[in-house]
Formats: C-alpha cells, structure tokens, sequence
C-alpha cells in the first residue's frame, strides 16, 4: 500500500484508519505548516510518536507526569543523562521508582496526545516509510488505534463546527460593554484567563494562539466558550484596513443605473 498525499484530501483519521485495517507496519511522516511528525506503527498498532527534531526523552515524559518527584528528574539529568531510554526505564524498574506497566501506560498517554495534536492539521503532506521503526534506544507500545480513530472523527467535527463559528483567526477580540459584569468573579479556566490576559483589539486572535502556544483548535475552543458566555465579540483588529466598499453599480448616477438594468434586462430575454 502506497501512502502518499496531501491532508487536503486525506485527514490523520483516515489515514489511520487505512494503516489500521492493512495492519501496516513502518512509519507515517507528516510534514505540517511548521512542523514534522512522525507515527510508527507495527501490524497496525502505534508503537512511536514524534513532532519536530527533538526528541522527547523518557525522563522528561514521567517527569510531566508527575511519575519522577524534581529530585529524581534532577538526579537522572546529572547522573544518568547519557543513557538510553531503555536502560533509564530498566533501571527505575530494578529501583522500585516504577513498575513496566507505569512506564507503558505513561507513554501511551503522551504518544496519543501526539496524534490528538494532528487531528488539527489540515494543511501538509505525508508518505509512509515502509518497515522503517523508530530507533532500538526508543521503547514501543502497542497501542490500538480504535479509540484514536473515534476520537479524531470526533475532533474532526468539532473543529468544522468551530471553524463555521469562527471562520478566521486574523480578527480581533473586545470585551463586551455588559455594566456590572466583573471578569473576577467569572468562573474560568487556567487556559481561559491565559487568553483573556492578552484580549485586546489590538491583537488577532492568531497572535493570542502564538502567544499562548495553543493549536487553532484549542484557540477557537476557548474563543467560542468566551463569545457564547456574552464576555467577548469579534471586531477587526485596529490598524486594520477597512474593508472596501462593494459598488454594485460602476455609476452611481440613477438615470444610468436605470438604463443599464433596462439593457440588461433586454439582453436576457433576446437569449
């Protein structure tokens, strides 16, 4: 099987759909708008998975995690930082720190978080590299792809219902003039006092993404809870040039106006 294309006429969930029914085993190269990622699989299942040129080590995953306290992370980078992944996992195994299982489970959690962030990547190619695995340091799982492939048709959704709601991200947001509404006592989220911290006319909704490091998805997520609770509205970003003036008629003379309906209208019954 032959995979190679672009994401305008294939998304990540039908491509992942195909690997999964083929059983293929290789991996899936996804060269994004900023990024490139990468997705092994064997016989189907997921067993890697890498955005951009750095890699995640394993260290670094259990540590977000909350699986390695900053003082075993620090101890690891000091004295343990020129071992592989698979002997790091070896040896929190042989220690007590953690069981085989901890270890997989983690990393099946961050591997599908990676694939969760390509469901939003519309633009890009991709090819798949037959029998080609990630590096033997690495540890694979075995991940089925089902509940990916759901998910991603859920996100897929989503993202086209949001994209109606918000069409572009190159416009701004205001708060709304609603006397007596105080944003202190509003109930909101990490994520959503990160973007409310930057609203202003001034800045795109796009800007507000960068500066936040959120993906177009999570960006309109937060955009559209914030405009459905009354507390923002979109408006052309200041600085902006106005938008031109659609002239209907090349005149705006009404005598001519008239008569060029009128030959108009002449044409289209001499047809």
């Amino acid at each position: 099987m032959a995979l190679r294309g672009n994401l305008r006429d294939f998304t990540i969930t039908q491509l992942l759909n195909l690997i999964n029914l083929a059983r293929k085993t290789g991996t899936l190269v996804v060269d994004g708008p900023s990024d490139t990622a990468h997705l092994a699989f064997r016989d189907g299942k997921l067993a890697y998975a890498q955005i951009g040129k750095t890699v995640t080590g394993l260290a670094v995953i259990l540590h977000n995690a909350n699986k390695l306290s900053s003082g075993q992370y620090k101890a690891i980078q000091q004295r343990a930082s020129n071992i592989s992944d698979k002997e790091l996992g070896l040896l929190l195994i042989n220690a007590g720190y953690l069981t085989k299982e901890d270890i997989l489970t983690q990393l099946q959690l961050y591997f599908a978080g990676i694939v969760h962030r390509l469901f939003t990547w519309v633009e890009g190619s991709f090819h798949f590299e037959n029998e080609m695995l990630p590096p033997d340091d690495r540890i694979s799982v075995r991940l089925d792809l089902e509940n990916l492939i759901i998910e991603g048709s859920r996100q897929l959704r989503e993202w086209e219902q949001l994209q109606d709601e918000i069409p572009s991200l190159d416009m701004a947001l205001k708060f709304t003039d609603r006397p007596g509404v105080n944003l202190r006592n509003v109930n909101l989220s990490v994520e959503e006092w990160r973007v409310v911290s930057y609203i202003n006319p001034k800045n795109t909704i796009k800007q507000i993404a960068n500066a936040t490091k959120m993906n177009d998805l999570e960006i309109r997520r937060i955009v559209y809870g914030l405009l459905q609770a009354g507390l923002v509205e979109i408006c052309r970003p200041e600085g902006a040039s106005p938008a031109p003036q659609v002239r209907v008629f090349p005149t705006e003379d009404r005598d001519e106006q008239k008569s060029l309906v009128n030959r108009l209208i002449s044409r289209i019954r001499s047809l």
